[in-house]
């Protein structure tokens, strides 16, 4: 069983600040890192280093070869990945002393997936492989609607929001996703009244919400399953749900029941937010057992 992520690829620029930025304001970063990053890639190293056979596509700019070589050094296969002659995606990074993020984002190539390369890449899997989306590409629902068709098992991360209620959602099987978006997803605010309005919208589909210091809840419509946190050192929460979603789907794919999935990818999780970085905080299966 192959797993196919369809996402991003982002340079990150990192900008340690003592508090965010205001409008119209300038203010002094205490420090600055430039390093590898996207959902979809943090994703990618998180499934590959949890033991998932991972493949990637999406594209890069010019300046984006250290991103793929990156995704090798961590054991996923890069073949899929085109080259597009703008320039890569990126992050702007604010991050505070409590470790916590504000990010602005930049399309960038990930923006230039067109319908053949999707075809071309689609050609490669089967029935019962995996597909991981999050919303950082273009095409995507083409993407959802062809993947479909073949009878791919189909992740979705809504991640950033903006425009997934124009996806054909129903298609989706697994629904991964923190409490802010599954609030906009489902149009309520309590958590019980999220997880009731998402199982009567997607009847077919399962549900993991991610919830910060408070852990995860699994919902299906029948079974209702929490796991909590490790506490840890918070250092940088950046790549903090890309690992636990890579985790938590590798072990899942594997065979490995929810809970069990659930409580690895916490281990995960809370390992990467005692590091700094995206990527490069996530810690390989060894390491969380």
């Amino acid at each position: 069983m192959k797993i196919l992520n369809f996402g991003s690829l982002n340079i990150d620029l990192f900008y340690h600040v003592a508090r965010f930025a205001s409008a119209g304001e300038t203010i002094d970063s205490l420090s600055y890192q430039k390093n590898i990053g996207g959902k979809g890639l943090n994703q990618s190293v998180a499934l590959s280093r949890a033991g998932g056979k991972v493949f990637h596509a999406g594209n890069v700019g010019a300046d984006g070869d250290f991103l793929v070589n990156y995704l090798q050094s961590a054991g996923v296969d890069t073949h899929l990945i085109g080259r597009s002659e703008i320039p890569s995606g990126n992050a702007v990074i604010q991050i505070d002393p409590n470790g916590q993020n504000c990010i602005l984002l930049y399309g960038g190539a990930n923006r230039q997936v067109t319908e053949q390369q999707i075809d071309r890449v689609l050609s490669e899997f089967v029935a019962g492989d995996w597909l991981i989306l999050q919303n950082e590409i273009n095409q995507m629902d083409t993407i959802i609607t062809k993947a479909h068709e073949k009878g791919m098992q189909i992740v979705l991360n809504p991640s950033p929001f903006a425009g997934c209620s124009d996806l054909p959602l129903d298609l989706v099987d697994w629904f991964i996703m923190n409490e802010h978006e599954s609030a906009q997803l489902a149009g309520q605010t309590d958590q019980q009244a999220i997880l009731s309005a998402l199982v009567k919208r997607f009847p077919n589909a399962r549900f993991v919400m991610t919830l910060g210091g408070d852990g995860s809840v699994y919902f299906d419509g029948q079974v209702c399953h929490r796991q909590g946190t490790y506490p840890v050192e918070v250092v940088d929460t950046t790549g903090a749900g890309d690992t636990f979603t890579g985790f938590f789907f590798a072990s899942v794919a594997a065979g490995k029941p929810v809970p069990q999935a659930m409580e690895l990818a916490a281990r995960a999780a809370s390992i990467a937010i005692s590091r700094m970085g995206a990527a490069p905080s996530i810690p390989t299966l060894q390491e969380v057992l």
